[in-house]
């Protein structure tokens, strides 16, 4: 029992869906989110990622049986796809239900970002439109964060702009290093079309224009903060790039990038925190 529970667990991409969370509810907290609020956000955004992460898992269990991926949980026998199917379903269907004390307009959005990210584990995902749930999904999850404050406040442009360059720079980070494998096994997704290069690229323009997004939006004039992160952000991804095309080289897994990744993305987090409420 303890076993399939400790791969129930693992089958729900507990890394990203973890630091998706945690960002999500920081920026809630920062921008004025207390209490139950502050809560039943933090769960809200998690039921998103549980849902696309267990039924990622359960649609893809052949192909990591014959790509022989030892880190999924149901390839290994570890925990049945079954069980698996069903943890998806409930999470999927709960997220609905997680909106519903934040009000009609947070309800619709949380909801949207939890089709467009299932949209993205079937049927986008090996099709040239994989990047449009990450764009789509990633752009909303913030704006539900202040549609889910008291009131009428609408969220700015900038930050939505921010979350889905974020969001589509994840995309291409994240599938960098399984390229190969999800070759082998059929799944022809953006990223794999324009190749590991390109992926490289367009994971770095993008997450670099998040980061002057999140510089340049809010009102007033940069602040030194915003700047030193941009100038960080412009300088980590490229380092991110070029480990990683080394490492494909050398036939290892390009994580680099995808680390790279994750350090711009923690600077963003930063920078919405220190925004403060003013500036949405």
């Amino acid at each position: 029992m303890l076993r399939s529970l400790v791969g129930l667990l693992r089958s729900c991409h507990p890394e990203p869906g973890g630091a998706v969370t945690l960002a999500l509810t920081l920026l809630a907290a920062g921008v004025g989110h207390r209490g139950w609020r502050l809560a039943g956000v933090a769960a809200a955004v998690a039921s998103t990622q549980f849902a696309v992460g267990w039924v990622n898992d359960w649609l893809d269990a052949g192909r990591d049986r014959v790509a022989g991926r030892a880190d999924k949980p149901v390839a290994t026998g570890q925990v049945s796809r079954r069980a698996v199917g069903i943890a998806g379903l409930v999470s999927s269907v709960s997220i609905p239900f997680f909106g519903l004390p934040f009000g009609w307009a947070a309800t619709v959005t949380i909801t949207l970002i939890g089709v467009f990210a299932l949209l993205y584990d079937w049927p986008l995902k090996s099709t040239p439109l994989s990047v449009l749930p990450y764009l789509v999904a990633f752009g909303l999850l913030p704006a539900f964060v202040v549609l889910a404050l008291p009131g009428d406040e609408l969220p700015p442009a900038w930050l939505v702009a921010a979350g889905a360059l974020l969001g589509g720079g994840a995309h291409f980070a994240n599938v960098l290093p399984d390229l190969a494998d999800d070759a082998a096994t059929g799944v022809r997704g953006l990223p794999h079309r324009i190749g590991a290069r390109g992926s490289q690229v367009a994971a770095a323009v993008l997450l670099l224009g998040a980061t002057l997004a999140l510089v340049l939006g809010p009102p007033g004039p940069p602040s030194w903060t915003g700047v030193a992160a941009a100038a960080a952000a412009a300088v980590v991804l490229p380092l991110g790039g070029y480990a990683g095309h080394r490492a494909q080289r050398r036939g290892q897994r390009p994580v680099a990038m995808f680390r790279a990744v994750m350090v711009v993305a923690l600077i963003d987090v930063v920078l919405l925190v220190l925004s403060g409420p003013e500036a949405f």
